[in-house]
């Protein structure tokens, strides 16, 4: 599918690539195969984002439709805000900026394709921010809301990750993102720690965005009043000390830390950070932390663990808490246990053995249908990690549920794929970016690097692996990168030239002109074969997961941690 040249574009796109004769792709693919050049053509002829220069091409063509309708859409969910200034916004029913997503997760993926409206929609909850220190938890066009907080992925490490991939050059920006977040940690510490455990304490259900979810049931939707600093003392349970917003401000510490030698504050006060971060870990690891279960529970006004097994886990694994075996130990036992969270379409809101486990996907719930939200914020708990195969099973079951919807919900049928409550919703239309990016396409990391990955997508039923092609494109640094991927083998091109050709099953890790510096086994199985690189053919021998360097001449291991495979029964505390 290629844009209609008549149709007006919005304005985050950009027309058609004027290559579009045979003859002239031909001259650039040398005597590669007919239909890879079809591919190649294909994808010049696509439309994209004008200034990162990305496009997209595919062999499915529902898959190529709804990626071309998510950018429609996602370009006007940024509107222009009470500030005059672009701000994202969720989309669908939900007429606002979420601090819990919108302003975090969502800006975080958005700053790899659209980095001016991320950083405008950062800056918002600072301009916003109360006197009192309190960040608002949605903004909306009729201005900001400060009845509860809403935290899930840290705001600092999104901050910090979108100011990496943009060079780090804006220092203005992230100095007044740190001063903001600053004040936050403060009026946080003074107004959600009643109990003087030093655990980050909930007062109601959207404190932590957790809608109709069995972990709040019989809690409050929100704070007596609209006030962030109170709860209902007549209910018997609250204040809950939370895990997933614990977890926040332990990892937050951490990036703030970052910030402040970056931003060349006195040494003393990033090791205040670093301080204050391992002592919330210390209060998470000693409260919320259930060493029977290994998971983290609520914890109610008397001591007791709220029992609900939900995607918490996930929440705070994405905060970077616990080693590479504590994350392992979580695969088994609960992420990729079909018993649990690993359903045909992953990952369910709450475990499915729960009996309080609920299917049902036609309402705004976090009681058990698959959110668009958890499946976002999912890769950076696997990456931290080196899980790369195993993220790769719930991107493709994701692509594979994409390719058939027609609209972008907030979540979808853990047992079907089917699209699942409202439309237009930002999260979901970022996943399908993020995830087609990372699965077969070319992803700039706050590292200075580029990932090619040469995969192909189970994007739709009923197609042979030998007909499945997908072509990515991206602009690094003023310059053209190509991916095009098939059954057995991937290219890369730079500036129309072909640069790589290696087997399908591994990703290149290059810097951002596309100098190889290492490769990441993607594939369950082993593959071998050579990287062709420069009038150089270096052979490679890679296992799942594994991380191989470049010193040049040949790969060495960096990493080896071995794939683990979906669980299908109860597992117990030890790997």
């Amino acid at each position: 599918m290629t844009y209609d040249s008549a149709r007006p574009l919005p304005p985050i796109l950009a027309g058609n690539v004027t290559v579009n004769k045979r003859e002239l792709v031909k001259e650039k693919c040398d005597e590669e195969p007919t239909r890879m050049c079809d591919m190649l053509t294909r994808l010049r002829q696509n439309a994209g984002f004008r200034e990162m220069g990305v496009r997209f091409a595919c062999t499915s063509s529902s898959l190529e439709a709804i990626y071309a309708q998510g950018l429609r859409e996602l370009s006007a969910s940024v509107e222009a805000s009470p500030l005059d200034r672009p701000i994202l916004y969720e989309g669908g029913v939900y007429q606002g900026c979420w601090l819990e997503s919108t302003g975090t997760i969502n800006a975080e993926v958005l700053a790899r394709f659209w980095p001016e409206a991320a950083a405008s929609t950062y800056e918002h909850f600072a301009d916003f921010q109360r006197e009192d220190g309190l960040l608002p938890f949605m903004i909306t066009p009729a201005g900001a809301d400060y009845t509860h907080i809403q935290m899930v992925t840290p705001l600092a490490r999104s901050v910090w990750n979108s100011y990496l991939l943009q060079g780090g050059q804006d220092r203005n920006h992230l100095s007044k993102m740190y001063g903001a977040m600053k004040r936050f940690d403060q009026w946080v510490g003074e107004h959600r720690n009643r109990r003087g455990t030093g655990c980050v304490e909930a007062f109601c259900v959207w404190d932590t965005g957790h809608d109709r979810s069995p972990r709040f049931w019989h809690i409050p939707d929100c704070t007596p009043l609209g006030d962030a600093c109170a709860y209902y003392e007549d209910v018997p349970a609250l204040p809950y000390l939370a895990p997933d917003l614990t977890a926040n401000v332990y990892c937050q510490r951490k990036y703030l830390a970052k910030m402040a030698r970056e931003l060349g504050e006195p040494e003393s006060e990033a090791v205040l950070w670093e301080t204050l971060s391992a002592e919330m870990l210390e209060n998470l690891m000693n409260h919320c932390f259930d060493e029977r279960d290994q998971f983290f529970y609520d914890v109610d006004r008397f001591g007791g663990f709220i029992r609900v097994q939900s995607d918490v886990l996930l929440r705070v694994l994405a905060c970077e808490v616990g080693d590479d075996r504590f994350f392992s130990l979580a695969l088994k036992k609960y992420l990729l246990n079909t018993r649990k969270f690993f359903s045909r379409f992953p990952l369910t809101s709450i475990a499915m053995d729960d009996p309080r486990f609920n299917p049902r996907f036609d309402l705004n719930n976090w009681f058990g249908m698959t959110n668009f939200l958890t499946l976002l914020r999912a890769p950076h708990a696997f990456e931290h990690h080196g899980r790369f195969v195993e993220l790769s099973w719930i991107m493709n079951a994701a692509i594979a549920a994409f390719s058939k919807m027609t609209r972008f919900s907030q979540g979808m049928c853990p047992w079907s794929g089917e699209a699942a409550y409202t439309s237009e919703y930002t999260p979901a239309i970022l996943c399908l970016l993020d995830y087609i990016e990372r699965l077969c396409g070319i992803v700039p990391l706050p590292s200075g690097q580029l990932w090619f990955t040469g995969m192909t997508a189970w994007a739709y039923e009923g197609v042979s692996r030998q007909e499945e092609q997908f072509a990515y494109g991206r602009t690094a640094d003023h310059r053209k990168f190509e991916i095009v991927t098939n059954a057995t083998e991937a290219k890369v091109y730079r500036d129309d030239c072909l640069l790589y050709r290696f087997p399908r099953g591994i990703r290149l890790v290059t810097d951002r002109s596309g100098s190889l510096q290492g490769i990441i086994g993607i594939s369950a199985n082993a593959v071998a074969g050579v990287v062709e690189y420069e009038n150089l053919q270096i052979p490679f021998a890679i296992e799942g997961n594994e991380a191989m360097s470049f010193d040049g001449r040949q790969f060495e291991t960096a990493m080896r941690p071995g794939v683990i495979a979906p669980v299908t029964e109860e597992w117990g505390n030890t790997l």
